[in-house]
């Protein structure tokens, strides 16, 4: 048999480049898409012919760069954020438990099926009034948020603990009896894939929710009850650069881990010569 021919260099550059180029292109598109919003945004106001409702992108840039200059913004901000981290952790908790019983045993995950069914399914405004006659108001955000992301994990990792090569089950239970070492060192690190795209998900899913309850039950010192009150006195130009602004928190939440991650792991290793 002939050896396998060695890559030259030109293709170890081509290699070397493409991620990059990639990374490059998707930047490029991401903020052609920004472009995008602000021009159907201003093409609809000429449409319309009403200027409250669809400000000039001139106007809702102002209004941005005013509220981010205001600490009052950052208080709505961290207190969003806190719901957020806290549905988030409590969902996770959850759903894990959830989602390795349904992987482990078809008659559980029949079992849970028509409840995640109902939880995905059911409107957010009729989740809220539900919550809102069971608990306290400043609670009714996290509550309602982590019920709907339940749903959403739990399936991730019942799908990922399913795909995991049952000869490494058996493997690992002649060894040890499932606890939260073998679950934190084996099958989370198998499960990551999915893992890793359920929290792409439901951390942007988690923050569009959370606001929503606030806006719904009038949480104080909250990015719900901001965007309330600037519909309130007709201030639309904030609305679009509160909308603006959790834009960009979907994307810090969302981006920022995937890229600490390749950064810290995933381009250290250079190509072989």
């Amino acid at each position: 048999m002939n050896p396998r021919p060695k890559p030259d260099a030109a293709g170890r550059l081509r290699d070397r480049k493409g991620p990059e180029h990639k990374r490059m292109l998707e930047t490029l598109a991401f903020c052609l898409g920004v472009v995008l919003i602000g021009v159907i945004v201003q093409t609809a106001g000429h449409l319309k012919g009403d200027s409250l409702v669809f400000p000039g992108v001139g106007e809702i840039l102002e209004a941005f760069f005013r509220l981010i200059r205001t600490g009052r913004t950052w208080l709505f901000v961290w207190t969003t954020f806190r719901h957020l981290a806290v549905s988030m952790a409590v969902s996770t908790v959850i759903s894990l438990v959830i989602g390795l019983a349904e992987g482990a045993s078809d008659f559980v995950r029949a079992l849970f099926r028509p409840l995640m069914v109902m939880l995905r399914s059911l409107p957010m405004i009729v989740l809220v009034v539900v919550v809102m006659v069971l608990i306290r108001y400043q609670h009714v955000p996290v509550v309602v948020t982590s019920l709907v992301l339940i749903p959403m994990i739990s399936e991730a990792v019942c799908e990922g603990s399913r795909r995991i090569d049952p000869e490494l089950k058996d493997v690992y239970r002649l060894h040890s009896s499932m606890n939260l070492s073998i679950l934190w060192h084996v099958h989370l690190p198998l499960m990551a894939g999915y893992l890793r795209q359920a929290y792409i998900n439901a951390a942007g899913m988690g923050l569009k929710l959370a606001v929503t309850g606030e806006y719904l039950v009038q949480t104080r010192d909250s990015l719900g009850k901001a965007v309330y009150s600037s519909a309130y006195f007709n201030e639309y130009a904030e609305i679009y650069a509160y909308a603006l602004l959790m834009i960009l928190l979907i994307v810090l939440v969302t981006e920022l881990p995937l890229w600490l991650e390749r950064l810290l792991g995933g381009d250290s290793q250079e190509p072989e010569a």
